[in-house]
């Protein structure tokens, strides 16, 4: 059987010559190669022997399976396999954190688009036909579609054995919310129910890859994922081989945001493969896609907020209840921060939160860039507003009185242990310039476009400001860390680094900075990023904002390992001190003596490899009944200022402006932070205002980039950035994870605006057209 790797093998990360430490901005190796077109996604992956892998899903979100008939598929000419769950050959169930989703369908279907058949076939549309004709007869049941009456109606069937509930997180912070005592210090009242939508992560890279059957019974894998020693412990036992016998290398990923976190198509790849002796290709099409992986959680809030005539918050009672789909994937990890992150980042003497998460049978929801602090947010920062209207103050002074500082606790308990300057922040965001009035001669400038909707009648201009936290790495007592290994040698006549790790490049740039450390610490400037494998030590997922602060820390860890051996072998060398010795330039340096030696001469005797792991400070898990606890690594703030335009007239909505103060602890490298600040704020505008997976009685309505809207060029606005640099003295440079917590405060900023230029009390995102033309209607 063949072993030797695909044609189009990851070799476009490798090599990186271009010079630049810590908080420069060096180019990408992996930028040129995306912009000509020659990067190698895991799509592009080819073998000239290989077969194709296709996957049949079930067209309902909830039915029994009385019988599934292959034989007229497996007759098909060029037909290689026909796999049921009955063929797969160790464990039936895996999952991200719970081992509950069966590799194929087990008598029952729990949400639309399970897998239940694969097929691998000598070409694709040979495969397509194989799939129409596998016969599967189903016992449709009704779904189980609403998250609340899954969870509180005792009446609903079950989706699982045990029932609807993934996991309740209450916090209890102070006196009842209830006690009249409590009640008497407010000066007003006032509450609110939210909804947040289903977004997708509308990543442009499907799922794909390749596995290779390998001579030693093993398989060879070639993934797009996030996190490859996850799906080696979920992938290993289901094929019922040992670990070292399942191979992994990360292709190129064509974007990520948490939906490769859960498996796709890598079992059901590797089944294949080792069924028909050949290598596997599986690539999904968009449609498959948006069945293939986990959305962002819907999410169901009801809020109520007490506070005082000057606008200090008293109390907050408030109800969150997650949809997680048919099965857990992170749900009960995403509960946990909307309980933790439920009320944001103000100091709040009496809290009630419960967190729930439910089995439905919608879509599966897991992980999504802002993993519950986005839906949460979403909901306090509307309330934020509604006090601030119902007590007469500006929207940015109730969040300067409310907000948290170094040495404040949010509401589990922790305490706020590094810089932040929350209120100083709203205030430099304040100050920015704002944008000029719409320029009515040009159409673009307007609502509707060049669509020649509107000439400036009908179109009304708002304001509105949004604030949020975000945790970084992860939480609750997870043993979080990442592995580094470095390589110090002779290349010719220059000194080279290798840096080998596991992380996934996902498109974050981290490729980059784990080759900007390496010339920090070592002093060299030809550095090469080995291919992530398996091969090296866990590096943990690329998520949770986590791989700078972790593999970076790891990578700079084990430089510093690397260093000392240097030392050490010049003062066995030389007879040098090793406390008096520095690395400058490429040479060893004595304080007393100046140059000892040059890094070539040091390493003529032999390369230097030292591999490190890196751990953040521990956590705790939640109080499972007041939910108080240590249980996050790591904070980050970010606050957002939008302003809209809005036709009233006819619903149309142009963002006008999205400015934003960040602090972001260490700048490492300005151009790649930028990229992110902008990304996530165009994901928060998406859910704001265009982004939703449509569901109706479980079926999916719009699997597709025609009826499923992401924001392009065109929509997003400019943007002010002002970045702050408070280090968090526990990082690594003393940064902070930036990627997501821009993902937070733009959509509620954007809400906030739209509902400033309407007057209306909306409760929902995304908010649509026909959300607004009410105020039309009603003038």
């Amino acid at each position: 059987m063949p072993t030797r790797a695909p044609d189009r093998a990851p070799r476009d990360l490798n090599q990186s010559t271009t010079t630049g430490g810590v908080g420069d901005s060096p180019t990408r190796p992996d930028g040129p190669l995306k912009v000509k077109g020659e990067f190698a996604y895991s799509s592009d992956l080819f073998m000239d022997d290989m077969v194709w892998g296709m996957t049949l899903r079930s067209p309902h979100p909830r039915a029994l399976i009385r019988s599934i008939d292959v034989a007229a598929a497996l007759a098909l000419p060029g037909v290689d396999a026909v796999l049921t769950h009955e063929e797969v050959p160790g464990y039936k169930l895996y999952g991200l954190d719970v081992r509950d989703q069966p590799v194929l369908a087990i008598g029952e279907v729990r949400h639309q688009g399970e897998p239940v058949a694969l097929v691998a076939a000598d070409h694709p549309e040979t495969a397509r036909r194989a799939l129409k004709l596998i016969k599967v007869d189903y016992e449709v049941l009704e779904p189980i579609v609403d998250a609340r009456r899954a969870l509180f109606d005792p009446e609903c069937p079950r989706i699982h054995p045990d029932g609807n509930l993934v996991r309740h997180q209450p916090v209890r912070v102070g006196a009842d919310v209830d006690d009249p005592a409590v009640r008497a210090q407010c000066a007003v009242v006032v509450s609110g129910e939210y909804e947040v939508g289903i977004q997708d992560q509308a990543f442009l890279g499907p799922e794909s890859g390749l596995a290779v059957p390998a001579e030693d019974g093993g398989v060879d894998l070639y993934v797009a994922t996030q996190w490859m020693h996850n799906d080696l412990l979920q992938i290993a036992p289901c094929l019922g081989l040992p670990e070292e016998k399942v191979r992994m290398t990360l292709s190129g990923v064509g974007g990520a945001f948490g939906g490769r976190e859960d498996l796709s198509m890598q079992i059901h790849a590797a089944m294949l493969a080792l069924r028909v002796g050949k290598p596997v290709k599986m690539v999904y099409n968009r449609e498959e896609s948006f069945f293939g992986h986990v959305h962002r959680h819907p999410a169901s809030m009801k809020y109520t907020y007490g506070a005082t005539a000057e606008g200090k918050l008293v109390f907050a009672d408030v109800e969150i209840v997650l949809d997680g789909g048919g099965y857990t994937s992170a749900t009960v990890n995403v509960v946990g921060n909307a309980a933790s992150l439920g009320v944001g980042p103000y100091v709040i003497p009496n809290i009630r939160i419960d967190s729930y998460g439910a089995f439905t049978n919608n879509p599966p929801c897991g992980a999504m860039r802002g993993f519950g602090a986005v839906q949460a947010c979403f909901a306090y920062e509307s309330m934020m507003d509604k006090l601030a209207a119902a007590l007469g103050l500006d929207p940015v002074t109730i969040r300067q009185r409310n907000a948290v500082t170094q040495g404040d606790k949010l509401a589990t308990g922790q305490v706020v242990d590094a810089p932040a300057p929350v209120a100083e922040m709203l205030e430099t965001l304040k100050a920015l310039p704002m944008p000029a009035p719409a320029d009515t001669s040009d159409l673009r400038n307007l609502p509707g476009s060049t669509a020649n909707t509107t000439h400036g009648e009908g179109v009304v201009r708002g304001v509105g400001y949004g604030l949020g936290v975000k945790n970084i790495c992860f939480s609750e007592d997870f043993d979080d860390y990442s592995t580094a290994r470095v390589r110090l040698e002779l290349l010719g006549d220059t000194v080279g680094a290798l840096v080998h790790t596991a992380a996934a490049e996902v498109g974050q740039g981290l490729v980059t900075l784990e080759a900007q450390i390496a010339r920090t610490e070592l002093g060299v400037e030809q550095v090469t990023i080995h291919p992530a494998d398996n091969s090296v030590g866990n590096a943990g997922s690329s998520s949770a904002s986590r791989q700078s602060y972790m593999t970076g820390g790891a990578v700079k860890t084990a430089c510093e390992a690397v260093r000392a051996a240097v030392f050490a072998r010049v003062s066995q060398d030389h007879g040098r001190d090793y406390d008096d010795l520095s690395l400058v330039g490429g040479k060893i340096v004595s304080v007393s003596e100046g140059v000892v030696a040059t890094l070539e001469q040091v390493l003529a005797s032999g390369p230097i490899e030292e591999t490190r792991e890196y751990h953040h400070h521990r956590t705790q898990r939640m109080d499972p009944f007041t939910g108080q606890g240590n249980s996050h690594t790591q904070l980050a703030f970010a606050v957002h200022r939008a302003v809209v335009d809005v036709d009233v007239e006819l619903g149309l909505i142009k963002v006008v402006a999205l400015d934003l103060v960040q602090d972001v602890g260490k700048i490492m490298n300005r151009l790649s932070l930028e990229g992110q600040l902008h990304g996530g704020s165009a994901q928060g505008l998406g859910l704001a205002v265009m982004e939703e997976i449509q569901v109706r009685d479980g079926i999916v309505r719009n699997p597709s980039f025609t009826d499923y809207l992401i924001p392009t060029i065109l929509d997003m606005p400019p943007m002010k950035m002002e970045i702050l640099e408070n280090a968090d003295p526990r990082a690594p440079y003393g940064l902070r994870g930036a990627g997501e917590p821009p993902t937070l405060s733009s959509t509620p900023a954007i809400a906030a605006a739209i509902r400033d230029a309407t007057g209306l009390d909306l409760r929902r995102v995304p908010i649509r057209p026909e959300d607004l033309t009410e105020v039309a209607s009603n003038a």
